[in-house]
């Protein structure tokens, strides 16, 4: 396993708070963080798996006075997140990586479940977007900090029969985008992250939906990655938020950079190129883009 992130930065006297953090991504990385001397809160909505991360991560503890704390909570219940907020605000939290999503309702908008629309924008986006706005301002105090937010398929590119899942995420990167400008000379930063395509439950939740739902293509592509056991996807995944985590990724914000297409591991050799552009970000294509001029004369 290539831990290169984990080993090269110390996360000594960093606290991380890792949302859907007992399973898939959410745990490789709450590990990477562990293993790399963090204190961790781990939360999820299971309490029995939780508490097993617990009981093994104190068993490998890397420096002892390193701490884990487990919160089992429902992140589409508002009332759930003010609690959970409440909480964190008497930590000094210094990265969160919102990981926690449901696909939600999956098929055509118009025949959605309209609450259950609903509740995948409060786990997906309102949420997180929730935690950020409670915890920038004691990040902004210390100025410093680092915000991770999970992107996901149809953020940035239509993605027909998952339109809760979609708008959440696209609304999610550009939120991110936004506040990384709000807080630029800060030193706080904000980004996204695409993983790719994970074995993981929100994959199985495709398959149960069936090809009539949610499509040949996306059906199709979720059968054949179910039966994949390869853990590079994941593991490719939480390394890049190791990257952006740590001093490394300073200077690195208000971008949308994929585990999988992007050269993220040479990343901040092109900095200073990066940070003077709108690579990596979500923007409107104009037909220059494309290399034709239309004329309103014409």
């Amino acid at each position: 396993m290539d831990i290169r992130y984990t080993i090269k930065d110390s996360f000594y006297h960093h606290t991380a708070v890792i949302t859907g953090a007992s399973r898939g991504l959410g745990l490789e990385i709450s590990s990477l963080l562990w293993r790399a001397g963090a204190n961790v809160v781990l939360v999820a909505r299971s309490q029995e798996k939780l508490q097993e991360i617990c009981a093994d991560f104190l068993l490998k503890r890397v420096h002892p006075a390193q701490t884990v704390e487990i919160i089992t909570t429902d992140l589409s219940s508002p009332i759930a997140v003010k609690n959970l907020i409440d909480h964190l605000t008497t930590l000094k939290v210094d990265i969160v990586i919102n990981n926690a999503a449901v696909h939600g309702p999956i098929g055509p908008c118009w025949e959605n479940d309209w609450k259950e629309w609903q509740r995948t924008l409060q786990v997906n986006l309102l949420a997180p977007i929730e935690f950020c706005r409670a915890l920038v301002p004691q990040m902004i105090e210390r100025q410093k900090g680092k915000i991770i937010n999970l992107s996901g398929g149809g953020a940035a590119n239509p993605r027909a029969n998952f339109s809760a899942y979609t708008v959440a995420k696209a609304g999610l990167v550009r939120f991110s985008e936004t506040l990384a400008e709000e807080i630029k000379a800060t030193g706080i930063c904000v980004n996204c992250i695409a993983p790719g395509m994970m074995n993981t439950e929100l994959l199985k939740e495709v398959i149960l939906a069936g090809a009539q739902k949610a499509g040949q293509k996306e059906y199709f592509n979720a059968l054949k990655n179910s039966t994949s056991t390869d853990h590079a996807v994941i593991q490719r995944a939480a390394e890049l938020c190791m990257l952006l985590a740590s001093k490394e990724g300073d200077g690195i914000t208000g971008k949308l950079i994929s585990a999988v297409w992007d050269p993220w591991r040479e990343l901040t050799q092109y900095r200073d190129e990066l940070m003077n552009s709108d690579i990596y970000t979500l923007r409107r294509i104009v037909p220059e883009d494309r290399g034709q001029k239309w004329d309103e004369n014409s």
